[in-house]
């Protein structure tokens, strides 16, 4: 449990590595019984994973959740577009800045809230290869010189 009261299930690591984040909002997220539980127990897979506005409202897709093994024929399709809960406003501004910036929608973590399952929704421009490259290198020079730092102090 975080200090904030969050109990985070999945982190979406991948998406920080491919994509530049300039901002994120909380969502809820719309699902049924048996897929809560399947949350809880931490099934769940964001492999390509992305939201999409349409017609005022937002989804989320390709967001895996494995079946609940006690649910049978009450489970749902793992990979099914899932309502994401956001005010009006917000809605409002991401379709602003998706469509006029050619932006995408990704989903960085899963958690629980007081019982209630949220996700955080990124605000992201995809990264070239030469930028993880260059990402990767100032990340390995940063840590090389806190290690010399250290050594000396």
């Amino acid at each position: 449990m975080g200090e904030d009261g969050r109990k985070i299930i999945a982190t979406n690591r991948k998406a920080r590595h491919e994509f530049e984040i300039l901002d994120t909002w909380e969502a809820g997220l719309v699902l049924k019984g048996p897929e809560v539980k399947s949350l809880r127990d931490g099934k769940v897979s964001f492999t390509d994973a992305f939201a999409r506005v349409e017609r005022g409202e937002v989804w989320l897709y390709s967001l895996h959740i494995s079946p609940y093994e006690q649910a049978n024929r009450f489970n749902q399709d793992p990979l099914r577009p899932r309502k994401l809960l956001l005010n009006r406003s917000e809605i409002r501004r991401l379709v602003g800045k998706v469509e006029e910036q050619g932006l995408t929608l990704v989903p960085l973590d899963i958690y629980f809230t007081r019982g209630v399952a949220k996700i955080t929704l990124a605000l992201a421009r995809g990264r070239k290869l030469h930028d993880k490259r260059d990402k990767l290198k100032r990340q390995t020079m940063e840590r090389e010189a806190q290690r010399a730092m250290d050594r000396y102090s």
